[in-house]
């Protein structure tokens, strides 16, 4: 014998409705997501697997290596929480403590331009000694020119490629760890041009500063940007030798 008869009940258009939309949220709300970090952990995996992997002792292991020595004024104390290293705008604050952002070049280039054609990138401004990473590249903590016998290293900002313009100096090194072995960098001082080719590319902790020592052997190019892009967790460097003037 039937106690209770339960009926289904039919729900409103308006009911149906707000079911619909609700779901069109949700999907949109996880593809936003998906957009948002999937460039952040695809440049993870990619270089957890292919540029990690290519380090060929690029830092110091020696305690009393100079560039490490000098590490103890330049870097400080380094946590990916500090408020004091949140703007990274400033190439200053790459390295706060650095007492040579205090003094001005005594190179007698100012400022120069870079070019890199696989990145689509066209003489882009670099400031000798500059500070201000939303107007141009900067060439840091400055002791000899392109050309020179000596390191320069070119610090630019990063950011999730879905926002990257090769004309935007905030965004303008996103592509950087694509660049592999022989890849041509172009360098222009006045009449000059330099000709730079892609040796290395590798992943280092930001303390990990050696990559800024200077070599007397040769001419050689430093390029550096954050990573993974849209983070400032780890530095990305790309080295590069002269091998035509």
């Amino acid at each position: 014998m039937v106690v209770r008869v339960y009926l289904k009940k039919h729900h409103s258009t308006k009911k149906k409705t707000i079911n619909f939309f609700s779901y069109i949220f949700l999907i949109a709300g996880s593809l936003l997501l998906f957009w948002s970090f999937y460039p952040i952990l695809s440049s993870m995996i990619y270089s957890s697997l292919f540029l990690k992997n290519n380090i060929n002792t690029p830092v110091s292991k020696q305690n009393d290596a100079s560039a490490l020595t000098e590490a103890n004024s330049i870097l400080g104390a380094f946590n990916i929480f500090s408020n004091n290293l949140s703007d990274y705008t400033k190439a200053s604050v790459w390295f706060p403590a650095s007492p040579q952002l205090n003094q001005l070049s005594q190179l007698n280039v100012k400022e120069y331009t870079l070019s890199i054609p696989k990145l689509n990138i066209k003489k882009a401004r670099v400031v000798v000694g500059g500070e201000d990473l939303t107007k141009s590249l900067i060439h840091y903590l400055p002791r000899s020119l392109p050309g020179e016998y000596g390191n320069v290293a070119i610090f630019g900002h990063s950011t999730i490629r879905q926002y990257y313009n090769p004309k935007d100096y905030k965004t303008i090194f996103t592509f950087l760890d694509s660049l592999v072995k022989g890849d041509k960098i172009y360098i222009n001082i006045g009449e000059l041009e330099y000709q730079y080719e892609v040796t290395t590319s590798f992943i280092v902790k930001p303390s990990e500063i050696s990559v800024l020592e200077q070599k007397k052997d040769a001419s050689y190019l430093t390029l550096i940007t954050c990573t993974p892009p849209g983070t400032y967790w780890e530095r990305l460097v790309v080295t590069a030798k002269l091998t035509q003037l």
